[in-house]
């Protein structure tokens, strides 16, 4: 793989899709008043991971370091993917915890995944700070809506 990231550019677009409808749809379940920073690492984790999904930085990112890495990243991602879109649909209007933990959880993993496989270093970092933040934000979202 060069510079450019075709698959992780695809993951992203399929990921992303299902969000700008439900943006669109459904404003009012989005809240800011979480606290600024964790929002803030929320969003830098957020588009690092989005970015470095796409584009291979020479000397932090290392390609598939295992035979048949490529397959399995294919693979993995695929079902992870799948599993995300299908899940954002069956649960469009639920308001329950499991859609709040595996919207957050699945495309953490994707991410996550992807670093590890790829060897890519500032994927990994993004990835964990976008896991961390993101789910901890999507729980304080459902708690602020449950009460």
């Amino acid at each position: 793989m060069d510079w450019f990231n075709w698959i992780g550019l695809i993951i992203v677009v399929i990921i992303m899709f299902p969000n700008i409808i439900y943006a669109i749809k459904k404003k009012e379940d989005f809240s800011n008043d979480i606290g600024k920073t964790i929002l803030l690492f929320e969003q830098i984790g957020r588009y690092g991971c989005m970015a470095f999904m796409i584009f291979n930085i020479p000397y932090t990112y290392f390609n598939f370091w295992f035979g048949n890495a490529l397959i399995l990243y294919v693979v993995i991602n695929a079902i992870l993917v799948l599993i995300y879109v299908i899940l954002f649909f069956a649960t469009w209007n639920a308001k329950n915890l499991f859609k709040v933990l595996s919207l957050s959880i699945l495309p953490s993993l994707i991410f996550i995944f992807s670093g590890i496989t790829l060897l890519n270093i500032p994927l990994m970092v993004f990835g964990i700070t976008f896991a961390v933040c993101h789910i901890t934000v999507s729980v304080k979202n459902y708690e602020r809506k449950s009460n």
